[in-house]
């Protein structure tokens, strides 16, 4: 088994709310003392229902948001006070996946524009080899190379959606964060989706977190799940495990709720 690309130990995310005092005012515990490690060639499925914690949690691994305490380990050293060293290694390595593509991209960006942005921005190659990079990306992602010239108001929810999937990949990362990709999609689209992603998994050796509500859409592509409820993982194990003999009642509940396969 590989060494983990990166791990969160006991994290805790607390936020405040417009409960309580002006002296006291309350707090919402959206992560409660979470721990998993990330590796290649390895998927992670975290699912459970909205507000359970699990976009904060994704918000944490991908350097978004940070956790009220607990310690994040990049290649075995903390990042929670990275020099700019550090975090230009950080975003070169794990990269994300948002939700809804139509937010996500640039809507002012040609898709060439769009995939151009993240090797100009690390000083990846010269000129030349970023419009052939960009290339290679359409056609790891399943779309023509004209598509370089739209803009996403042009394109499918689900082109758009691979043209996020095609800037997450654009500087080979070890770790790819995916937050809900499939939830904005039309059922016919989806099944797509989550091969193409099973697929460039296999292909580059990827670490993958795939984070949905939908536990059968976890199961499709995960090797291991954590269940999440109230900001804790409340079960954790192989997929065929979870899904043959769940031992809490909320992960039979999430079961019994998600009868079909998308």
């Amino acid at each position: 088994m590989s060494a983990p690309v990166l791990e969160l130990r006991n994290i805790h995310v607390v936020h405040k709310t417009r409960s309580g005092s002006l002296f006291k005012p309350g707090k919402l515990h959206a992560v409660n003392d979470v721990s998993v490690s990330l590796r290649r060639g390895h998927t992670l499925g975290i699912v459970g229902e909205s507000g359970c914690g699990k976009s904060t949690l994704a918000r944490v691994m991908v350097g978004l948001q940070a956790p009220t305490s607990g310690d994040v380990l990049f290649k075995e050293r903390s990042i929670l006070k990275r020099d700019a060293a550090t975090r230009e290694e950080f975003g070169r390595t794990i990269s994300v996946i948002f939700q809804d593509p139509a937010t996500a991209l640039n809507r002012r960006m040609t898709v060439e524009n769009i995939l151009l942005d993240p090797l100009e921005v690390h000083r990846i190659g010269n000129a030349a080899s970023r419009r052939s990079r960009v290339r290679e990306l359409l056609n790891l992602v399943g779309l023509p190379q004209s598509a370089a010239d739209v803009v996403p108001g042009q394109m499918s929810g689900g082109q758009r959606q691979r043209v996020a999937i095609a800037r997450a990949l654009a500087l080979q990362p070890d770790i790819i964060v995916a937050d809900e990709p499939t939830s904005a999609l039309d059922v016919s689209v989806r099944a797509q989706i989550l091969n193409l992603l099973d697929d460039l998994k296999s292909q580059f050796q990827l670490g993958l977190v795939f984070i949905s509500h939908d536990i059968q859409t976890v199961r499709y592509v995960s090797d291991e799940i954590a269940v999440m409820n109230h900001g804790e993982i409340i079960e954790r194990g192989p997929a065929e495990q979870i899904f043959d003999s769940p031992s809490n009642d909320y992960t039979r509940k999430l079961l019994g709720a998600a009868p079909s396969l998308l």
